[in-house]
Order: C-alpha cells, then sequence, then structure tokens
C-alpha cells in the first residue's frame, strides 16, 4: 500500500480487520462528481462538467466494483464518450498493473506501470490501496472518483444532454426503495462474500456466510417480476448482478460461500441470464479475467491453480456469442 506516497508493503488482500476478525473494506478517498454543468455534486469540488473525451475510466474486469461502472457505461450508451483502460486480472505486489495478459492494456495517459502511480500523480502524498474503478479528467489531469456507487450515479444523470436516455437507473420515485434495500445488498452480498472470503476467526466467517445466504433466499423469494423493483431495471439490479455473475465460479469456492450455489436459485439464476442478456452487458463479464485474478490470490491460493468449471457458467456465457 502507500503511506504518504511511498510504496511500503507488498499487497495484501486484508488490510485491516476489527477486533472480531472481520474483514474492514477501505473508504474510498476521491468523491468529486461529472455534472452536466460542472456545479459541486453530493460531495468533493466542482469544475467537472460532462464532455465527450474528457474523461477515462480505469477498470478491472475481476473487479465488481467496476464493473458497476462499466455495465451503467453501456447501458446509457457513453461508449464513444467515456474510454476505458482495463487492467491486469493478477494482483501484483504493488497492486494493481497495466499491461501483461490478454485483454489487459497499458496505460495511455502517462505510460505508468501500476495503478499506485496513477494515485500518487492525483496526489502525491495519498495513504491507502489503489482500488479500481478510477474516473480520471483528462483535461485537470486529476482524479475525479473512485467510489464505484458515486461513478454509477454520475453516468445515469450527467450525460443526458449529450447522450439522451429512457433509462433512469436511479429513479426519483424509487429512491427511497432503493437507498433502503442498496445497503442490505451491499453489506450482506457484495461485501459479504469479501468478509467470508477475508475472514480471520470462526466467528466472522460463519457471520458472513449466514449473511450472504440469508440475503440471496431473501432476494430469491423478492423476485416476482423481472427486476427488483418490479419491471423496472434500476441500480440496484446492477449492484446485485456484478456479484451474482461472479459467484459460483469464484466465490463459492476460493471465498467458501458453499452452502449453495446461484444454479440452485431459479429465480436468482433467471434473473442473473435476463441482465447479462441486456444490450452491453455481456462485453463487460470476462470470465478468464475473473477467476485468474481471484485464484491468483496467494493468501487464499497459494499455489494458483484454477478450477475448470463450474460448467454452467461459461455455457451461459457462451449462449450468448453469435
Amino acid at each position: 500500500m502507500l503511506v504518504d506516497g511511498k510504496w511500503v508493503e507488498n499487497w495484501q488482500p486484508v488490510q485491516k480487520a476489527d477486533e472480531k476478525g472481520r474483514f474492514v473494506r477501505q473508504v474510498s478517498s476521491f468523491r468529486n462528481w461529472i455534472t452536466a454543468d460542472g456545479r459541486p455534486g453530493p460531495t468533493g469540488t466542482g469544475g467537472f462538467a460532462a464532455e465527450a473525451g474528457r474523461y477515462r475510466l480505469y477498470v478491472a474486469l475481476i473487479c465488481p466494483w467496476a464493473s458497476r461502472t462499466l455495465i451503467a457505461r453501456k447501458l446509457k450508451g457513453l461508449d464513444a464518450m467515456i474510454p476505458v483502460t482495463v487492467v491486469n486480472p493478477v494482483m501484483s505486489d504493488q497492486g494493481w498493473r497495466f499491461g501483461g495478459y490478454p485483454g489487459a492494456e497499458e496505460d495511455p495517459l502517462f505510460g505508468a506501470e501500476f495503478m499506485h502511480q496513477i494515485y500518487t500523480r492525483a496526489d502525491p502524498h495519498f495513504t491507502g490501496r489503489a482500488t479500481v474503478p478510477v474516473l480520471w479528467d483528462m483535461q485537470q489531469g486529476v482524479m475525479v472518483s473512485n467510489e464505484s456507487a458515486d461513478i454509477l450515479r454520475m453516468f445515469d444523470t450527467a450525460f443526458d444532454h449529450l447522450v439522451p436516455s429512457d433509462l433512469r437507473l436511479y429513479p426519483t420515485d424509487l429512491a427511497g426503495e432503493i437507498e433502503a434495500l442498496n445497503p442490505v445488498i451491499y453489506d450482506r452480498l457484495n461485501n459479504g462474500v469479501y468478509k467470508a472470503g477475508f475472514a480471520s476467526t470462526q466467528a466472522a466467517y460463519d457471520e458472513a456466510v449466514a449473511g450472504v445466504f440469508e440475503t440471496l433466499d431473501l432476494l430469491e423469494a423478492r423476485l416476482t417480476g423481472d427486476y427488483l423493483f418490479g419491471d423496472r431495471l434500476t441500480e440496484t439490479d446492477i449492484r446485485t448482478f456484478v456479484t451474482l455473475i461472479r459467484f459460483d465460479a469464484a466465490y463459492h469456492g476460493l471465498f467458501k460461500t458453499n452452502l449453495r450455489q446461484i444454479a440452485d436459485y431459479p429465480r436468482l439464476s433467471a434473473y442473473m441470464t435476463r441482465i447479462l442478456n441486456l444490450p452491453g452487458v455481456r462485453e463487460t463479464v470476462n470470465m478468464d479475467h475473473i477467476t485468474r485474478g481471484y485464484y491468483s490470490i496467494k493468501a487464499l491460493n497459494p499455489l494458483g491453480i484454477r478450477p475448470v468449471g463450474p460448467r454452467h457458467v461459461q455455457a451461459l456465457l457462451d449462449n450468448g456469442r453469435a
């Protein structure tokens, strides 16, 4: 991680745990917002107006948080507006790195070798982990945001005057319900699988796994329509999908969340497939990057051997190919 802008130790999956051995995730540090006219958003400072070609999105295809932003970019038709750079799926001793793997790219802006070098360009005294996604302002040479939830909402509204869209991922009339359900899904499912995989005590693991499957059971029962809020796709569906699509291939085995697979949930399986088949979403899912990245975590899989399955996940992805 970085301490005062200097790399001081090799990357480890668990940076912090609480007194009961629970995995504690780092809080995002850059919280500015792109808005239609450059006025300040809910957090941070202003000066980030929505413009074509001004911003670059750095992502890892393994990462569910980064995948949220990729899906929103696709669904909102922002491909031509916001270029993307994909990092290597394997976490190096210095964290995310550029190039060196099929589908991973070199850094086109600065020729950086590691993502942490992008962070120190944004803040020469940055302390913490260099995470993805990163939304970078190429005009000012500064980082706009490294918070996926914020970027998802920026993409939903900021560029509408440039790329009109009938899709609203955070509709005003559902805002209260979305704000109530998002934290449950985040804490007990999105981050819950990580809390299980990176638990440092049995009690912390047991607690996390219980939360994961209680939430999956809740969502299975809730899905009486196409999406979590009836027939309307929202950001909550995107936030749920990114964990579901990785679950059977990575979390079920590597993170020991193995009471059931998503394949054992009929409604969740159909729901996951429905979202995967939305225009552009399948392009954001690279199972080779996902399994290569997760199974390269030495703390959990020291020999780096990847399982060949599960077959049903690959079959699902193959079904959409021409």
